[in-house]
């Protein structure tokens, strides 16, 4: 998919997997990176100080534009796409993880495509699904994965959300971990955030906070 999805899986002991979830299709997109798309994908990203709170390590990370992950029967088309500009973010604390990446595609017409071929096709959620299933590890297990409801913040806005049993020590923990996706004019927001299913709540209402507030400084 040219969209970079991105699931972040944060371990019972504290370790860090991340994953593209869609590879692309038909070859790759197109990087042609400028200045202005740049500065306009640096200026939403997410920054420490949209946490709201302290203790939060980590911060701007290079962007990774790769994706090496295919599903059977799920090839969407990306070749014809342009991503202009890009910034990612990290950050955790404590069994908690925020990641953000935000492209910049060279026209509306492609976030559109990009949205109708890699979110809105039915074999998207399989894909998703048994890419999560295949990452994890012997001592975890995909309990759930689907779409939950989400804010309407933009014309195209999703959220899916996977469960994992994780056994360590000899007891088993749950987490959650949601991506989100909201698309505004030439902007591109996926938003990853992982914690302890017990805090799924507060988990969804930090990501709808967040979410309008990147929505809100998408300029592209």
């Amino acid at each position: 998919m040219g969209w970079r999805m991105r699931l972040v899986f944060i371990l019972w002991i504290g370790a860090l997997a991340t994953a593209p979830l869609v590879a692309a299709g038909d070859g790759k997109e197109q990087i042609r990176l400028n200045p202005a798309d740049q500065a306009a994908a640096r200026a939403v990203v997410m920054r420490r100080a949209d946490l709201g709170s302290s203790g939060w390590q980590g911060g701007r990370v290079k962007p990774d534009l790769s994706s090496d992950v295919t599903c059977p029967n799920f090839h969407p088309k990306v070749s014809d796409l342009v991503v202009t500009g890009a910034a990612e973010s990290l950050f955790h604390r404590s069994v908690f993880q925020f990641g953000n990446i935000v492209e910049i595609l060279q026209t509306r017409r492609m976030v559109r495509l990009d949205w109708q071929r890699s979110v809105l096709a039915p074999a998207a959620i399989r894909c998703l699904r048994q890419t999560i299933a295949k990452g994890l590890g012997s001592n975890a297990k995909l309990i759930s994965f689907g779409k939950v409801p989400f804010p309407h913040l933009s014309a195209y806005s999703a959220r899916f959300r996977a469960v994992v049993s994780v056994q360590a020590f000899g007891r088993e923990a749950r987490l959650v971990t949601d991506i989100v996706f909201v698309l505004h004019g030439r902007t591109e927001i996926t938003l990853n955030v992982a914690g302890p299913a017990s805090a799924k709540r507060a988990l969804s209402a930090a990501e709808t906070r967040l979410a309008r507030v990147l929505v809100s400084r998408a300029r592209a």
